[in-house]
């Protein structure tokens, strides 16, 4: 299928300019959200769910490659983190050197400039580089989860290509990316809507990170913060 040709490159392209240095970074302690007061509902104290990781990119020091030149850009910006892609048909990403099983992952993610026909969102189980799954969204409303392997190298999982959701709020808006692996499962929520969920258990643990991508125009340029992992079960 020649978009998966292209996503292929892409990954291949990523690999050559970013991933030497995703591997050398040093990996940093994790960090604790909530640690303020419990909310109270009808008098009654809940407990508030602790991150196992959490960033929100102000601390340059928190473990995220810092790499850049006229056509990628993957470093903390004054608005979060940021992945900018000036190459067609190309894939970058990020993450910060941990390891986790059954999960979840959330974060806020926009664009700031570039085409609305892009892909950004998150990675988990990240083993190395050619073994991982990707969550992605897209500026004009598309939404995908991808595998990443050895022996099979990229395929979509669920579907044919990327699918149209009413869901995903396109051009400059935020979305709230949600994604969940546990066990063999795999669901992809945005802005608290579930848009897909596959089984594949080929990948059983691994790194989380953040992805974006072009296809025949570059230029996608976007802004991630509040990134959170929290245990699933």
């Amino acid at each position: 299928m020649k978009k998966m040709n292209a996503m292929k490159k892409a990954l291949i392209l990523g690999i050559l300019v970013v991933g030497i240095a995703l591997g050398c970074q040093t990996v940093m302690g994790a960090f604790e959200a909530g640690d303020g007061e419990p909310p109270i509902i009808d008098g009654t104290e809940v407990e508030e769910e602790q991150a196992l990781f959490s960033d929100d990119f102000s601390n340059l020091g928190s473990g995220w490659v810092r790499a850049g030149d006229k056509d990628v850009i993957t470093d903390y910006d004054v608005d979060g983190y940021r992945i900018y892609v000036g190459i067609p048909n190309s894939d970058y990403w990020a993450r910060p050197g941990k390891f986790f099983q059954d999960l979840r992952i959330e974060v806020d993610a926009r664009k700031i400039d570039g085409p609305d026909k892009n892909n950004y969102g998150v990675i988990c189980r990240y083993e190395n580089r050619k073994n991982f799954y990707a969550f992605m969204i897209s500026s004009d409303g598309k939404y995908g989860i991808f595998k990443w392997t050895d022996a099979e190298g990229l395929v979509t999982l669920g579907a044919s290509e990327m699918q149209f959701s009413e869901v995903i709020q396109q051009g400059f808006l935020i979305n709230h990316i949600t994604a969940a692996c546990v066990g063999d499962r795999l669901s992809l929520y945005v802005n608290g809507k579930l848009l897909i969920e596959v089984r594949d258990g080929d990948i059983s643990g691994g790194d989380v990170g953040l992805i974006a991508g072009t296809w025949e125009e570059g230029g996608t340029d976007i802004i991630f913060n509040n990134f959170e992992v929290f245990a699933a079960e």
